[in-house]
């Protein structure tokens, strides 16, 4: 593993944390798939977010975060994910607002029994902290989520695909059930504008649940 993380662009700290990250995740998928794939999807992954000098320090564990996602999505592709539980993918443009509130009540009203991911056609750098603010006032943390791209084999593995104003940027791919949001950008709002955008997506996450047969908690 040593090999693939020797670059020029990464500190000493940063090539230990990623080389540590690709030892948890070889171990987390043991006999799902090889050391080439897990360093091709981390080292993958680290570069989506390179660009991005706001959240430099947390750079290792985005990575490692995304390409565990995408591992998991790889694996339900490939037939060799037992979960079992649909996959609601949420897209927008900066996965900054409404797919992270979309994310944010889907996680807590589904628990265990589906999971939800979220992405953007161009993410942004933070999540927008009014956004935070008002899913705060409803008992939900999403300050441990972040903007994030989407990738070929995330969509593939999605049984649903919900996209909120992401137009024809968002991806299309033939048999996946799609459900198009309209919804406005919380986007420059104040809190108190954004209330009634998060106040609509939990209802329609809850009209999703109920339709895909999860019961809401």
């Amino acid at each position: 593993m040593d090999s693939t993380y020797r670059h020029a662009d990464l500190t000493v700290d940063q090539q230990h944390a990623l080389l540590t990250a690709a030892r948890t995740l070889a171990e987390e998928f043991a006999g799902i798939f090889g050391t080439e794939t897990i360093e091709r999807f981390l080292h993958t992954s680290y570069d989506q977010f390179a660009g991005r000098a706001v959240i430099a320090n947390y750079l290792p564990l985005l990575a490692e975060r995304f390409a565990r996602q995408r591992l998991r999505a790889l694996a339900r592709v490939e037939g060799k994910d037992d979960a079992g539980v649909p996959i609601v993918l949420f897209l927008c443009v900066h996965n900054a607002g409404r797919s992270q509130m979309a994310l944010g009540f889907f996680a807590h009203l589904a628990g265990r029994r589906a999971l939800g991911w979220s992405g953007g056609t161009e993410p942004g750098e933070l999540i927008n902290p009014a956004v935070v603010e008002v899913m705060h006032e409803r008992g939900i943390d999403i300050t441990g989520e972040f903007p994030k791209p989407w990738t070929s084999e995330i969509v593939q593995a999605a049984d649903v695909v919900v996209t909120m104003g992401c137009g024809d940027a968002c991806p299309v791919h033939p048999g996946k059930r799609y459900l198009d949001w309209d919804l406005d950008d919380p986007d420059g709002k104040t809190p108190e504008q954004i209330r009634p955008i998060r106040d609509d997506i939990e209802r329609r996450v809850r009209a999703l649940l109920a339709d895909i047969g999860v019961p809401a908690g």
